[in-house]
């Protein structure tokens, strides 16, 4: 993938997804005290900080305007060692590809094993079920490569790496100090409740189904109930909500599935501005 790639893609998903109210990415902020927000177009990526540790959770698109929005939330990209990746799609790992700004130039990458294989080109990204393969990424960050399970301590932060297969071949999630999820592509904020992701969009979708069940049965088995950070539908603290309908996929074409208070089109940044970002929390999903 390259910055050329990203570009395209912001036209053709624009086009693709206009009107149908489907994306709601948050507005570059802080949640709380610990986890900050960019919006990158419809992605977000996030950055939790500890104890004066910065962790990166997804790099978003291969995106021009990244090292400004971390200015407005104070935040200096070379503070940043270590990316955890949920996955290598183009809106998740863009700012380590070679042709990128480099801002990460000396992080480690944080990646499942499976995912890895993306990377390296042993297999190619497929979405629109199977139809359409996604040019690779290339990137020259050193990377440690991880398991399901693995639990990974970066000073005081503890980040639990959970695997949940489906939207990619090795898709992963991340708990972190037990009290924020951070999942990536894994679950779709509508308003009455978390779906599978965009059915259009995975590898399996029946494995994507299966997978969010098995991540509400293990977190609940933890006896945990960790505020959940999705890439592009917000962020909720109501376990129940944000499994609510872990049986079903999100089908983005379909109207009940749209959220009417979802921007026309998501690409539209004109809402994301650094006085937002410096003034305001950013709440949590809105139910009906």
């Amino acid at each position: 993938m390259a910055r050329k790639d990203s570009e395209h893609q912001k036209r053709s998903m624009s086009l693709l997804f206009r009107g149908r109210s489907i994306f709601k990415p948050l507005n570059t902020g802080w949640i709380d005290e610990h986890v900050a927000c960019v919006r990158e177009w419809i992605a977000n990526i996030f950055f939790y900080t500890k104890n004066g540790t910065t962790i990166m959770i997804d790099a978003g698109y291969n995106y021009a305007r990244l090292q400004e929005k971390m200015g407005w939330l104070d935040l200096d990209p070379a503070s940043v060692r270590q990316i955890f990746l949920t996955h290598q799609d183009t809106d998740h790992v863009g700012a380590l590809e070679t042709d990128s700004e480099q801002l990460f130039r000396g992080a480690t990458i944080y990646v499942s094993e499976e995912e890895n294989r993306y990377l390296t080109g042993e297999v190619r990204r497929r979405v629109m079920h199977g139809l359409y393969k996604l040019p690779p990424v290339r990137t020259d960050n050193p990377k440690i490569l991880l398991r399901d399970g693995e639990v990974v301590r970066i000073g005081d932060i503890k980040v639990e790496c959970l695997l949940v297969p489906g939207h990619t071949w090795g898709h992963m999630v991340y708990l972190v100090d037990d009290a924020y999820l951070f999942t990536g592509d894994t679950i779709w904020f509508g308003t009455d409740g978390g779906y599978s992701f965009l059915s259009t969009l995975a590898e399996d979708n029946k494995l994507a189904v299966r997978s969010l069940q098995k991540l509400e049965a293990r977190l609940r088995k933890k006896g945990v109930s960790p505020a959940i950070i999705t890439g592009h539908t917000g962020w909720t603290d109501d376990m129940d909500f944000a499994f609510r309908h872990r049986d079903e996929l999100c089908m983005p074409f379909k109207k009940r599935y749209t959220d009417p208070d979802a921007p026309y089109d998501g690409y539209d940044e004109t809402d994301d501005t650094e006085q937002h970002a410096r003034s305001a929390r950013l709440g949590k999903v809105a139910t009906r």
